[in-house]
């Protein structure tokens, strides 16, 4: 397993549905959070930034759907939802509140991965854009999240392509700073332009064949960066 794979935080009270969830995605090479309540999913979400929410509703503490209400107030990432509750307006509730997607307990394995790949994939496609970008002599998979360049793999870090994939999902236009700092750190890190900086100055050593004169990456004065990739 590789520290770039994906990684899911696991919202369950139950403990016996947790480990199997647990083991489900782990044997599928996904690193797993786990939460029991409400307060602790929303700490685990703001402090691990997970690629994806797997949810219950019911949680001892509070309402999985305030949940999904606070976590995508400020950040775009996939969020299904687990739940024994069957009833359509429950499931509407539920994407209303901002989720991607429903599976209802007891619940498939196959169907259950196939929805979180799925979710993962519209996730860094954004809008539409394609999930494979080519950066000169490198290549950069957002949905496998691997990178090769001339001399192989190259090794990304977990923040590293969530930066990338928030700027992919606006391909060619300027993202804020704001915004990159809120969906990658979170809000309450708002001021921290610092990290956003050495972090996108890692990322130039290695997308850019030039990093001091960066051609795919670029800083825009006073707003914040704009993603370029060549055509396939």
């Amino acid at each position: 397993m590789t520290e770039s794979m994906h990684q899911v935080l696991v919202i369950e009270d139950e403990p016996a549905i947790r480990t199997v969830l647990k083991v489900l995605l782990q044997a599928e090479q996904y690193r797993v959070i786990e939460a029991d309540t409400a307060l602790r999913a929303e700490i685990e979400t703001r402090s691990h930034k997970p690629d994806l929410l797997l949810i219950d509703l019911g949680l001892p503490d509070g309402d999985g759907l305030a949940v999904i209400r606070r976590v995508r107030a400020w950040s775009p990432v996939p969020i299904v939802v687990l739940s024994a509750r069957t009833m359509e307006e429950q499931k509407i509730a539920a994407l209303d509140a901002g989720a991607d997607d429903y599976v209802t307990k007891p619940f498939s394995a196959p169907e259950l991965l196939a929805r979180i790949r799925a979710a993962l994939r519209r996730n860094v496609r954004g809008a539409d854009q394609a999930s494979v970008l080519r950066f000169g002599d490198v290549r950069l998979d957002l949905a496998r999240r691997e990178a090769h360049g001339p001399a192989g793999e190259l090794h990304l870090t977990p923040l590293e392509y969530r930066v990338i994939e928030c700027l992919a999902r606006h391909l060619g236009s300027i993202v804020m700073q704001s915004q990159l700092i809120r969906e990658v750190w979170g809000p309450d890190r708002q001021d921290d332009s610092r990290s956003l900086r050495v972090c996108i100055k890692n990322l130039r050593g290695k997308l850019e064949a030039d990093p001091h004169r960066p051609r795919y990456l670029v800083t825009e004065a006073g707003l914040g960066y704009r993603l370029r990739a060549d055509e396939h």
